[in-house]
């Protein structure tokens, strides 16, 4: 393989972290496992920016990689009752657009992206914890000690062309099964979740080729402080390592074995709107998107009667 060809498959591979990454810092979510009564629903409109440079094999002749990513979504979620627990089910449909600069052998290169990206689902139900509850019921409670699985999927529905090296979407299927724990503290609350990231191959890649990636391991904690019903903030940190790709059955040079820390500010503003605001940047890379990421979202809840 010349020299050449191992530069634009390691820059792919870069690419293809910097996505990577940024999935996992939109998933840096606290209160994802917090209890919400039976027949609620939410619709999330969100916008998040990143922007930041792009780590790859420094014996590369590619340098100055630097990306800005600007992604809109609306999603819906409704929570119900099996059993006797809380069940919720989410969808989201991503849009985004990017714009990556670097240099690749000494001579400058830029692309742009925009389009739908691959639609993302999420099934979660508390196994442990407050039991599934009407509205009334929950405002009667008393918070206890979550325990709780999900499942979340990513289909591929977003803009692909094969031809490309960069694209919006992904062409293959993820699935991310993961486990997680919520405990209140009088009003402070601590949570933590451990899940994996598992993925299809992508069997049209850069023109045919077959692209596949290990799993990648994902730890997520959060501490924060409720200073009023729908009023809270929390510090936010998150690991994640595996993940390393192969073309046509070569290794790419990409383990992942990354940090990220932020902070996230949920702010009432009327009886069923709230809005949410949250920062986040990496701390350690060892490969892949080494970026900073803003985000708020607007959401409106309202209850089945």
């Amino acid at each position: 393989m010349s020299r050449k060809v191992s530069s634009i498959r390691h820059a792919i591979a870069g690419v293809a972290l910097l996505w990577s990454a940024l999935t996992s810092a939109q998933e840096m979510e606290p209160r994802s496992y917090s209890a919400v009564p039976i027949g609620t629903n939410f619709v999330v409109a969100d916008y998040a920016r990143s922007s930041g440079g792009v780590s790859l094999d420094p014996a590369l002749p590619i340098t100055g990689l630097q990306a800005t990513i600007n992604t809109y979504s609306l999603g819906y979620s409704h929570s119900f009752g099996i059993a006797g627990h809380t069940v919720s089910f989410a969808v989201s449909v991503p849009y985004a657009n990017a714009d990556l600069t670097g240099n690749v052998e000494g001579a400058p290169a830029q692309a742009y992206r925009s389009g739908l990206g691959d639609v993302r689902f999420r099934v979660a139900v508390n196994l442990l914890g407050d039991p599934a509850l009407t509205p009334e019921e929950f405002a009667r409670r008393n918070p206890s000690t979550i325990l709780g699985v999900s499942l979340r999927v990513v289909a591929p529905t977003g803009q692909y062309v094969p031809s490309r090296l960069i694209n919006i979407g992904s062409n293959r299927w993820s699935f991310k099964p993961e486990i997680g724990l919520s405990q209140p503290l009088g009003n402070w609350f601590v949570e933590g979740a451990v899940g994996v990231w598992i993925f299809t191959d992508n069997t049209d890649f850069f023109g045919g080729r077959q692209r596949s990636q290990d799993p990648l391991f994902t730890f997520q904690w959060h501490g924060g402080y409720n200073f009023l019903p729908g009023l809270w903030i929390a510090a936010d940190f998150t690991y994640f390592a595996g993940g390393q790709t192969s073309v046509n059955g070569v290794n790419d040079h990409d383990l992942q074995g990354n940090t990220r820390y932020g902070i996230t500010l949920s702010v009432p503003l009327a009886t069923q709107w709230s809005a949410k605001f949250a920062w986040s940047r990496g701390l350690t890379t060892r490969v892949g998107g080494n970026f900073q990421t803003f985000s708020v979202a607007l959401q409106y809840r309202w209850f089945n009667r």
